[in-house]
């Protein structure tokens, strides 16, 4: 047995005394630890390159869906009632819950829907592009990045005055928007949180602001996974 052993080991030591053995060898060592190192080194730029595209994509996404399928016959009489007296001053302002509570749900929904369809879009980044060069930045081997939506989409009614102009006041309905999606590198993968603001209708308030507003405190009109809102 320890002949055997013997004849083997001479073998090996053999083989490296056969010219170009050993430099190739050395060589593939060297791409080995370069090819790791690279990786190391470009690891964080590609995975914040994939995250800010994600977060483009998704968003580019939410806005499209809002406006096309649910916002395209919203306007603000629709969702605040403005009372006024015989000389049409403005005395209350109330939200109408109802409608607000209907579009959060529907809004919730579109935009689990079509947030679905990224699971079908892949993104390619030039090598370049990730290393921050502004000369290679359209060069190199493209990086694949996967994009799949994860959780729940949850949507938030909310709303804003500002100050217009002289004896003028803006009043501005959001909905926030929050949901997170996964990107796929091919060496990693990473939850990213994606928040929205969306503004969905305004209007403008001359005169002195009512002194009563029967509003939506922020979170108690909410859908969640796109199931319904709670009216409260």
């Amino acid at each position: 047995m320890a002949g055997w052993r013997r004849r083997k080991l001479r073998r090996r030591l053999s083989l490296l005394r056969i010219p170009g053995v050993i430099p190739v060898v050395g060589l593939m060592l060297l791409l080995w630890f370069s090819f790791n190192l690279l990786e190391k080194n470009l690891k964080p730029a590609i995975m914040a390159m994939a995250e800010s595209r994600a977060n483009l994509v998704a968003t580019e996404t939410i806005h499209r869906t809002l406006y096309e399928r649910v916002l395209a016959d919203v306007n603000y009489n629709d969702l605040v009632y403005v009372h006024k007296d015989n000389q049409q001053h403005i005395t209350m302002m109330q939200a109408n819950t109802i409608k607000i509570s209907r579009l959060v749900s529907r809004a919730g929904l579109e935009i689990k829907e079509q947030l679905k369809g990224l699971e079908d879009e892949t993104l390619y980044v030039p090598l370049g592009q990730a290393l921050g060069s502004r000369i290679l930045a359209n060069y190199g081997p493209r990086i694949k990045i996967g994009i799949a939506p994860v959780g729940s989409v949850n949507v938030e009614f909310d709303d804003e005055f500002q100050q217009a102009g002289i004896n003028q006041v803006r009043h501005i309905l959001y909905l926030d928007i929050k949901t997170t999606v996964t990107i796929v590198i091919p060496t990693d993968s990473k939850s990213v949180a994606v928040n929205n603001r969306v503004p969905i209708a305004e209007t403008i308030i001359v005169g002195q602001v009512p002194s009563t507003y029967v509003g939506v405190e922020s979170g108690l009109l909410r859908g969640n996974n796109g199931g319904p809102g709670t009216n409260q």
